[in-house]
C-alpha cells in the first residue's frame, strides 16, 4: 500500500476513523469522510481533519466519488453490510478495516519484478529513477541485497524496489507488493522446476496476494504474460512496443504512459528492443508512484546499465569485448546474439539447467557470430544441438580460461568477443558474478 498516490475513503469518523483519516492525511495521502452521525466530538473530530486536508462526503455526492476511491477503511463501529461498504464492494475496491490498515503501515512499500530475464536491469532502473526524484528507495532482493537487511532502515517512506526469482517466490506465503511487474516467460531453471507449469505457477505467485488497490503490470506481447491478466485482483496495467494500450507502449519510436509522451527512444542510454521493455516497465512503475517525468527523463538519459548485463568491458586490440554472465538461459544468450552488429566469437557453455539448445543454434546461424567457442559440462549437449542443425563453426573446451584465451585468438579488429553463456555457471564459479569477474580479467591479461 502506497499511502501518497492512494485515495481513501475513511467510513465512519470514531476513534479509529480519526486515527487513520489523520495517519493518511500526515503521510500525504488523499482522505475522503462518509459520516452519517453527528455529535460535538464527531464533528470537532471531522473539523480538525478538514483542516489537515480531508473533503467531507455524503449520501448525495458519495456515488460520484466513490469510482475513484482506491481504498475504503471501514471503523469498527460501522457494519460491513453498510450500503456504502456494500457501493464499494461491487465497484471493486478494496475494503479494510482499522486494524488491517494499521498493520500494513508497519511495512515499506514493496514494488516486486519478476519474470525470466530483465529482472535486475528493470529493478535498477526503477531504483536510480527513484534516487533521481529524491525518494528513498531501496534495491533489494535478488539482484543481491537481502530485504531482511533493510527492515531496520525502512520506514514508511521507504520504498523498496524487489527483484524476485522463482526461487524465492517458491516459499512465500503472504508476499503482497504494492505494485507487481511480470516482465516475461521463457524456459528456465527447469532442472529445479521440472516443467513449465510448475515455473509458470510460481511466477504467478507474486501477484496471488494483491487486492483491488495495488497494481500488476503485464507484457501484453508476451502471451503467456498476458494471460495472467484473468487472475489478477490488482488493478491491471500493460506495456507493449506493438500499439497502444492501458499503460506504458511504444509508438513511432517515441515512449508514452498511456496518451503521455515521455521521451524518445533514441534518448535512452541502453539500447537493444529487450531494454525498451525494461524502460517501459520502470516507466509504468513510476507514473503510478507518481514520479514526475522529469526525474524519469533524466535517469533514463543517464543510467549506465548494470554489471554482467552486455557490459563492454574493454576495446584490445580493435576488438570490443562483452561481459553477458548474467545470461544463465538460452532466451536471454538469443537477446543478446540478435543485438550483436559486428562480426562476434561467441562463448557459450556452463552448469546444465535442463534446457534445449535447438532454437539458439537456429539463430546463430543467422546471426553476426561467425564461431562459437563451447565450454563447461554443457558442452557436448550444445555442440549436438548445433551439430543437428546444421552449425559447425566451433571450437570445444571444457576449461573456462581456455575457452577466453581461444576467443583472443579467433577476434579480429573490427570484431566482438561476447560471453553469454545461456548456462549457469555451478560446473566451474558459484556464482554468474564470478564469472563475470573472472572473464573480466582474463581479457584485460597482457
Amino acid at each position: 500500500m502506497y499511502i501518497k498516490n492512494q485515495k481513501f475513503l475513511v467510513l465512519g469518523v470514531s476513534k479509529s476513523g480519526f486515527a487513520v483519516a489523520n495517519y493518511i492525511l500526515s503521510n500525504g495521502g488523499k482522505c475522503f469522510l462518509y459520516e452519517q452521525l453527528s455529535s460535538e466530538k464527531i464533528d470537532s473530530a471531522i473539523s480538525k481533519l478538514i483542516d489537515l486536508g480531508a473533503v467531507r462526503v455524503n449520501k448525495d455526492n458519495i456515488d460520484n466519488i466513490l469510482p475513484n476511491i482506491d481504498v475504503v477503511v471501514v471503523s469498527p463501529g460501522v457494519p460491513i453490510n453498510h450500503h456504502v461498504a456494500v457501493k464499494s464492494k461491487s465497484l471493486g475496491k478494496r475494503i479494510i478495516g482499522e486494524l488491517e490498515f494499521g498493520y500494513l503501515q508497519f511495512l515499506p512499500t514493496i514494488v516486486g519484478i519478476t519474470g525470466t530475464n530483465g529482472k535486475t536491469t528493470t529493478a535498477t532502473l526503477i531504483d536510480a529513477i527513484l534516487i533521481e526524484s529524491g525518494a528513498k528507495s531501496m534495491l533489494v532482493g535478488n539482484v543481491g541485497v537481502p530485504l531482511t537487511n533493510k527492515v531496520c532502515d525502512a520506514d514508511s517512506d521507504s520504498i523498496c524496489v524487489t527483484e524476485v526469482s522463482s526461487f524465492q517466490l517458491e516459499t512465500t506465503s503472504s508476499f503482497c507488493p504494492h505494485i507487481s511487474c511480470i516482465l516475461n516467460i521463457a524456459p528456465d531453471h527447469l532442472e529445479r522446476h521440472y516443467t513449465m507449469e510448475n515455473y509458470i505457477f510460481l511466477k504467478k505467485r507474486i501477484f496471488k496476494n494483491q487486492k483491488e488497490s495495488e497494481y500488476t503490470i503485464l507484457n501484453y506481447d508476451d502471451e503467456t504474460v498476458r494471460n495472467f491478466s484473468s487472475e489478477v485482483k490488482a488493478k491491471i496495467k500493460y506495456v507493449s512496443l506493438k500499439g497502444k494500450i492501458e499503460g506504458a507502449y511504444r509508438l513511432e519510436n517515441k515512449l508514452y504512459y498511456n496518451d503521455e509522451f515521455i521521451i524518445s527512444e533514441e534518448s535512452l542510454s541502453l539500447k537493444g528492443e529487450h531494454n525498451v521493455y525494461n524502460t517501459l516497465f520502470a516507466i509504468c512503475v513510476c507514473k503510478l508512484l507518481g514520479i514526475d517525468n522529469q526525474s524519469i527523463i533524466n535517469a533514463l538519459i543517464n543510467f549506465k546499465g548494470v554489471k554482467h548485463r552486455m557490459e563492454l568491458i574493454a576495446n584490445i586490440g580493435g576488438v570490443d569485448y562483452y561481459n553477458d554472465s548474467k545470461a544463465t538461459n538460452t532466451a536471454s544468450t538469443i537477446t543478446a546474439v540478435e543485438n550483436m552488429k559486428k562480426p562476434t566469437i561467441l562463448i557459450l557453455g556452463g552448469s546444465d539447467k535442463g534446457e534445449n539448445y535447438k532454437e539458439l543454434f537456429d539463430i546463430i546461424k543467422s546471426s553476426s557470430v561467425r564461431h562459437v567457442i563451447i565450454m563447461g559440462a554443457t558442452r557436448l549437449k550444445m555442440f549436438e544441438s548445433a551439430v543437428n542443425v546444421g552449425y559447425t563453426n566451433i571450437t570445444l573446451t571444457y576449461d573456462f580460461t581456455t575457452a577466453v584465451k581461444i576467443a583472443k585468438l579467433i577476434a579480429t579488429d573490427g570484431e566482438c568477443v561476447l560471453l553469454s553463456p545461456a548456462c549457469a555457471s555451478f560446473d566451474s564459479f558459484s556464482s554468474f558474478e564470478e564469472r563475470g569477474d573472472r572473464f573480466r580479467e582474463l581479457v584485460q591479461e597482457v
